[in-house]
């Protein structure tokens, strides 16, 4: 696609660059803010303001043209989540800096209607990638993200091989220096290391230690040559000098030799590659097998009654159907959403208060259909979701169920809801988020085996990769989970669930499933799991199959997760005869929470 480069100068927006080239994509501009008159930096929340003294010789070595304005908003909105849950306020916030974005980004738009995406170089800021997310929502556009939860000692040394000169143009972490700047990135990587390991500093700066300027790298078509310099001092501290490096001079120069080629992270991580060739050896790759003319899909008993349960603070609504007589499944859509709204509103709830939401299809084909009117109840934050094809009653199109939580604080509630291609997990190609935390719990999408820069499925299909691929999107979605919590957990499954689309893929996904969860144990866990000989998971499992994933996958993982920072304990499960974990019931605990009992129940 064409895209758009969000360019600050530094050594990420300009490394993005590189990737979204090697991922096919065509840079035709390039978009930058910059602080008003008299102004060499801002402290803001969202924009490197440092260096744009020579933002216009970078856009001149990408040979593009390029966008400016000037930052007239300020942090209005400090949140991790921008814009409102509810449609009617899910729009930009009044003054915040973030509208500046949109501002320059719309003019862009303007002027080259071709354009589908943006770069943005972010790493780990999610106050970043949010803001960035919810402007390119509202253009229509996708983010274009390669370098976001990439490892930094990994992403440090890859920029260095591929050929990249940044210096550092501003310092302001601890044993950072004067003497520090202007010095590239090749230079500087031992002295960041070292200050790694006594103080925990960011190598790639994540941290706001130091920002950088890119003089060359494999994308620019001629080198920034700096000629004049000025170092300014905000602050002089013996542990944390905050100074930048002023431009005052430069010119461009021709390049000399090929651009080195970049390196890009490998599909598999070596645990889940392990995933892989264990189902491998078992399933044969992409050796699809002829289900049993004996077999029938997962049925859904025929016109249940709504039900609503509530424990505590939570409510879950399940069995919602349209009422008979509508001529499209739009309008069964709507019909399910108002019944659900009616039920959430008598406790005192509404559609942003879900935490997980099933869908049930009488064909996947209906899939753009419904979602395109499933999209317009949800704002900023949409509910976890998987949606599946099944085996309805006759006459029914659409099943509904949900899980909300009545929040006491908005910080009850937060979502991670990543919408830009990356290296890292699927983007969220529908109004769902991939992870819902309330409290302890953590409700994650179900995951398909898409290949994440690519939004695609194995070519030719392959339930071994597909498997490894969605198992390692789960644990990347907990792992981004726990990195906004501050990472002070471990945690463990409470349910997991295995969505088949062929009966006779059970074994090998068993047999995957297990190569997993070995290593993820509680310590608790370990000799009850040792007694039983590996005979099942510590957290209930469960393997339905159903007559279609999405996309024609093979495969989808939907997990509930617990930090781990509070035991959940539950005499009810001793009787429930829908869980038959024996290591729970020796260990007289329950890892998963009773109200989603209700929803997987079909």
């Amino acid at each position: 696609m064409k895209y758009v480069a969000l360019l600050s100068g530094g050594k990420d927006s300009c490394y993005n660059l590189v990737h979204c080239a090697k991922n096919g994509h065509e840079l035709v501009a390039a978009a930058s803010l910059r602080p008003g008159p008299g102004k060499e930096e801002l402290d803001s929340y969202l924009y490197q303001t440092v260096g744009q003294d020579a933002i216009e010789y970078v856009a001149r070595a990408l040979d593009v043209p390029l966008y400016r304005k000037v930052i007239t908003g300020n942090a209005v909105e400090h949140g991790a989540e921008y814009g409102g849950r509810n449609v009617g306020n899910a729009g930009g916030v009044t003054g915040d800096e973030t509208e500046d974005l949109f501002e320059i980004l719309s003019l862009v738009k303007e002027n080259h209607p071709d354009v589908q995406g943006v770069s943005v170089g972010a790493i780990l800021s999610n106050y970043q990638r949010v803001r960035v997310e919810h402007v390119c929502k509202r253009l229509g556009w996708t983010p274009l993200s390669y370098l976001w939860q990439r490892n930094q000692d990994e992403l440090l040394s890859e920029m260095i091989d591929s050929g990249m000169e940044a210096i550092l143009i501003k310092v302001a972490g601890i044993g950072l220096k004067t003497n520090h700047l202007g010095k590239t990135l090749s230079e500087m990587k031992p002295t960041l290391h070292k200050l790694n390991t006594l103080y925990g500093l960011h190598v790639c700066g994540e941290g706001g230690e130091y920002e950088s300027l890119t003089l060359d790298c494999p994308l620019f078509k001629s080198r920034i040559k700096l000629l004049e310099t000025e170092v300014v001092i905000h602050s002089d501290h013996d542990f944390a000098t905050v100074a930048f490096l002023r431009i005052k001079s430069a010119e461009l120069e021709p390049k000399v030799g090929e651009p080195a080629d970049i390196t890009t992270p490998p599909l598999l991580e070596e645990k889940y590659q392990g995933i892989y060739d264990t189902v491998t050896e078992l399933h044969g790759d992409c050796q699809r097998k002829t289900k049993p003319d004996s077999y029938r899909h997962l049925e859904v008993s025929s016109s249940p009654k709504v039900a609503t349960f509530q424990r505590g603070s939570w409510v879950t609504v399940c069995n919602v159907e349209a009422t008979a007589g509508h001529v499209t499944v739009e309008e069964d859509v709507k019909d399910c959403f108002d019944k659900i709204l009616h039920k959430l509103s008598e406790h005192g709830l509404d559609i942003s208060n879900c935490a997980m939401i099933n869908i049930l299809l009488e064909s996947m084909d209906l899939f753009g259909r419904v979602n395109q009117v499933y999209g317009a109840y949800f704002g900023s934050s949409p509910a976890a979701r998987a949606c599946v094809g099944v085996n309805l009653p006759q006459g029914v199109r659409v099943r509904v169920e949900c899980i909300a939580f009545k929040e006491v604080k908005p910080t009850d509630r937060q979502s991670l809801h990543v919408q830009g291609l990356s290296y890292w997990a699927p983007a969220s190609i529908g109004p769902y988020s991939q992870a819902i935390s309330v409290g302890e719990h953590i409700f994650i999408s179900g995951q398909i085996g898409l290949i994440p820069s690519q939004l695609l499925l194995p070519s030719p299909q392959s339930l071994p990769m597909e498997l490894a691929l969605s198992s390692q999107h789960v644990n990347r979605v907990i792992s981004a989970v726990k990195e906004n919590h501050g990472g002070s957990w471990t945690g463990y499954e409470e349910l997991v669930i295995y969505w088949l689309s062929d009966v006779c893929d059970i074994p090998p996904v068993k047999a995957g499933h297990l190569e997993m969860v070995c290593p993820k144990y509680l310590t608790y866990m370990v000799e009850v799991i040792k007694q039983t000989h590996l005979q099942t998971s510590p957290a209930p499992t469960i393997f339905a199959v159903v007559s279609e994933l999405p996309k024609g996958a093979l495969v989808e993982k939907q997990v509930v997760f617990h930090t781990g920072r509070s035991l959940v304990w539950d005499d009810e499960i001793q009787e429930s005869s829908f869980l038959d974990c024996k290591p729970i019931r020796e260990a007289g605990m329950s890892q998963i929470p009773c109200h989603f009992r209700h929803l997987i129940l079909l």
